[in-house]
C-alpha cells in the first residue's frame, strides 16, 4: 500500500466573475494569488489558485471562473462545503470583518467542540471558518488580515451523498479513520496538520447537485509522486476508473469519480507553484505551462482583464 493520504492538497471550484472572484479571496479572505494561469482544458478560461504566501499544499483554493456563468446547484454527489482553518478566537473577529464586507454569514455554531462560522462567497459556494487551538502557524500572505487571525489553509470539506457507505470505504483505504458521529454527519481525519477532515453528510432525499457557479468541481488530496502510481493501482482495484497520471505543470494528477459522485483527484505535492515564479512574483502574471506558450498570444487575447493586488 501507498503512504497514507495526509490530507487536501487542493480544491477547485466554479465561480463567474473572475475580478469579482479575485477582490473576495484576496481582499476580504486575505489569501494570495499565488498563480494565474488558464484552465489547460478550456484555455478560454482563468484557473485561479489562492493560498498562502507560497501556496503550499493544503491551503490552495482554486477557481474556474468563467465569465456569466449560470448559478449552479449544491446537491448529493459534490462537495457541499469548504471549510478553511484559523486559530482559536478569531471567530469574532472574521464575524465583524465579513460583516463590513457585506458577505453572506451565518451566525457562529459549534460542531464536534470547534465554533464555526459558515458564510458563502458572491457565487454563493458554501464556505466556513473553524478555529482551532492547533491550526499551524503557517506562511500567511502579507495582506489585509492580520496574522495572528489569518487563514492557515484548508481545515476540510464537506461531502453531500445519498449514501455514504462506499465513500466511506474509499476514505478508509486511504488511511483516514472515523472520528465522531452526529446524527446524519459522519467524521474522517487523516495525520497532516491542515486539511486533514473529511465530514459525510448523507442526504438521501437530498437533490443531486448541479455543476456550475457557486459548486466544487473537485477535491484534490495530497500524494507524492513515488506513491501517485500505487494509489492509482489501489483505485483500480476497487473497482474504479482513475485516469491515467496527468501532468498539470505545479503538479501531477490522477482523477477518479468516487462511488458517491464526488470528484477526487490525487495531486503530488511537487514541483509547486514556484517552479516557474520566483516566490516574490506569485500570481503576478499570466502563466502557462511550456505547451501551450506557442499559443500565448490567442490565449491571451481571449482573456478579460484581471487586476491583482500587490502582495506588498
Amino acid at each position: 500500500m501507498p503512504k497514507a493520504v495526509p490530507g487536501i492538497h487542493h480544491v477547485t471550484a466554479i465561480g463567474s466573475d473572475p475580478g469579482r472572484n479575485l477582490a473576495f479571496y484576496t481582499e476580504t479572505l486575505g489569501l494570495r494569488l499565488v498563480k494565474r494561469s488558464v484552465n489547460q482544458d478550456d484555455v478560454s478560461v482563468y484557473h485561479l489558485f489562492y493560498g498562502d504566501r507560497s501556496g503550499t499544499p493544503g491551503t490552495s483554493m482554486t477557481f474556474f471562473p468563467y465569465p456569466g456563468a449560470r448559478s449552479g446547484r449544491v446537491g448529493t454527489g459534490q462537495v457541499s462545503t469548504v471549510s478553511f482553518l484559523v486559530p482559536e478566537g478569531s471567530i469574532d473577529y472574521w464575524v465583524d470583518r465579513l460583516e463590513e464586507a457585506e458577505v453572506d454569514a451565518e451566525e457562529p455554531r459549534h460542531r464536534f467542540g470547534d465554533r464555526v462560522l459558515p458564510f458563502r462567497d458572491p457565487d454563493g459556494l458554501p464556505l466556513e471558518l473553524v478555529a482551532r487551538p492547533d491550526a499551524p502557524a503557517g506562511d500567511p500572505p502579507v495582506g489585509p488580515v492580520p496574522d495572528e487571525n489569518a487563514i492557515r489553509g484548508f481545515f476540510g470539506v464537506t461531502l453531500s451523498l445519498s449514501t455514504a457507505g462506499p465513500t466511506a470505504n474509499l476514505l478508509k483505504t486511504m488511511g483516514y479513520r472515523e472520528t465522531d458521529a452526529e446524527r446524519d454527519r459522519r467524521r474522517y481525519e487523516s495525520d497532516g496538520d491542515r486539511g486533514y477532515v473529511v465530514d459525510l453528510l448523507e442526504e438521501p432525499n437530498a437533490p443531486r447537485g448541479m455543476p456550475g457557479a457557486g459548486t466544487v468541481h473537485h477535491v484534490a488530496f495530497r500524494t507524492t509522486e513515488a506513491d501517485q502510481p500505487e494509489w492509482r493501482d489501489v483505485l483500480i482495484e476497487q473497482g474504479l476508473r482513475p485516469t491515467e497520471v496527468i501532468d498539470r505543470k505545479w503538479f501531477k494528477s490522477v482523477y477518479v469519480r468516487e462511488r458517491g459522485g464526488v470528484l477526487f483527484e490525487f495531486a503530488t505535492d511537487t514541483p509547486g507553484y514556484a517552479v516557474d515564479e520566483d516566490r516574490d512574483e506569485l500570481g503576478e502574471r499570466l502563466v502557462l505551462p511550456e505547451w501551450l506558450e506557442d499559443r500565448r498570444d490567442e490565449i491571451e487575447a481571449g482573456l478579460p482583464e484581471l487586476s491583482v493586488r500587490s502582495s506588498d
